[in-house]
C-alpha cells in the first residue's frame, strides 16, 4: 500500500459524498461505521451510500483461488470510482491488491479492529477437540494450511459465501462441516461473538496481510485527500504497510498461503511474516522489527519478504500455484 501523502494544495472541502459498499451485511456495517466517522469529523457533509456488486459476490459457486486472486473484491468499485458514480469506497484491507491502480488511492485506514482468526463449530469443537478426520471449511489456502500444520488430519471443504450465509451452513443439523473459520473482526462487527467456538491464537493461525483493517479508497485528489485525513490511523496505517509490502515482496495474493502480523509497541514496529505449503509443512516463519514509522514500514516488510525467500519461499509458492 502506497503510503498517503498529503500535498499542500488547498481546495474547497467537498459537500457531498457518495460511498461505495458491496452489498453483504459485513461490507454495509463497515460502510456505515466510516460514515460515522466521516459525519463526526465533518458535520456539515452530506454522505450517500451506493450498492456495488462485485465479481467475487456474483460467482459464490466458484473457490476463491480459482477465480484470480486480485481485484476479485474491489474492481467494480474502483470502476465506480473512476467513472464518478462514487467518490469514496469502503474495502476489506485484506481484499485490495497490493498497488494502487492509476488515479487512485488510500486515503485513510480507520483504527483496525481485532486481526486474529475464530473457529465455529454446531458442536463447540475446538482445534484440540475436533475428531480425528474433521470436516473444516474455509476457502482460503492460508487458512486450510495453517489448520493443516497443526492438524494434518483435517479434510479441508470450500465453502463461499457471505459470513451470514457461511454461519449458516456451518450450524445446520445435516453440515458437512464440523467447523468453519472466519474472521474475527466480522464476527465481531456483525454481533455474532457469541458463536466463537475458539479465538485461534496467532502462533497457530497468523492472518491474512491487512485483516481485521479497512482501506478507504479514493480518486486521488487533493479534496477527497483532505475529507480523509481526518479518519486516517498512523499506528493502524504503519502496521498494514509492513505487512502488505511483505506480502508485494513475495510477489504473493489474497489466494496464496501467505500471512503476516505487524504491531506497533513502545516506538518499535514488530512484524511476523508466514509461508507454508497446501498441505502445511513444511512452514517458513520470520519475525522482523524496524522503527514505527511509516517512511520505514515498506522496508521492514521487504525485509521479512527477503529473508523468507532467502529460506526457499519461492519455491513453496511455486508448488501452490
Amino acid at each position: 500500500m502506497t503510503a498517503v501523502r498529503w500535498r499542500n494544495t488547498v481546495s474547497k472541502p467537498l459537500q457531498a459524498v457518495t460511498l461505495g459498499t458491496r452489498a453483504s451485511a459485513l461490507a454495509r456495517w463497515q460502510t456505515d461505521y466510516v460514515a460515522k466517522l466521516l459525519q463526526a469529523a465533518w458535520p456539515e457533509l452530506d454522505i450517500r451510500i451506493q450498492v456495488i456488486t462485485t465479481r467475487g459476490d456474483q460467482m459464490l459457486d466458484t473457490p476463491l483461488p480459482l477465480l484470480g486472486g486480485k481485484g476479485v473484491f474491489t474492481a467494480e468499485l474502483e470502476h465506480a470510482l473512476y467513472s464518478g458514480q462514487i467518490d469514496l469506497a469502503v474495502h476489506s484491507l485484506k481484499d485490495l491488491p497490493t498497488e494502487n491502480p492509476p488515479g487512485l488511492c488510500v486515503g485513510a485506514v480507520p483504527p483496525r479492529a481485532s486481526a486474529g482468526d475464530i473457529l465455529i463449530s454446531r458442536k463447540n469443537y475446538t482445534l484440540a477437540t475436533l475428531p480425528e478426520g474433521a470436516q473444516v471449511g474455509t476457502s482460503s489456502r492460508r487458512r486450510a494450511a495453517q489448520l493443516l500444520y497443526h492438524r494434518p488430519d483435517f479434510r479441508m471443504l470450500d465453502i463461499r459465501g457471505n459470513v451470514d450465509t457461511r454461519i449458516r451452513k456451518a450450524l445446520e443439523p445435516d453440515s458437512p462441516y464440523d467447523a468453519i473459520v472466519l474472521a474475527q473482526a466480522g464476527i465481531e462487527r456483525l454481533g455474532q461473538a457469541s458463536l466463537i467456538s475458539e479465538l485461534l491464537p496467532l502462533d497457530v493461525m497468523l492472518p491474512a496481510p491487512g485483516q481485521g483493517a479497512l482501506a478507504v479508497q479514493c480518486r486521488d485528489e487533493a479534496a477527497s485527500r483532505q475529507l480523509l485525513m481526518t479518519l486516517n490511523h498512523m499506528p493502524t496505517q504503519i502496521a498494514v504497510m509492513a505487512e502488505r509490502t511483505c506480502l508485494a515482496g513475495l510477489g504473493g495474493g489474497c489466494s496464496l498461503p501467505i500471512a503476516a502480523y505487524a504491531e506497533v509497541q513502545d516506538g518499535k514496529l514488530r512484524l511476523h511474516g508466514r509461508v507454508s505449503t497446501r498441505a502445511g509443512r513444511p512452514q517458513l516463519d520470520v519475525m522482523v522489527s524496524g522503527k514505527a514509522e511509516l517512511s520505514a514500514a515498506e522496508h521492514t516488510g521487504m525485509e521479512a519478504a527477503r529473508v523468507l525467500l532467502e529460506q526457499g519461499a519461492a519455491q513453496l509458492l511455486e508448488v501452490v500455484e
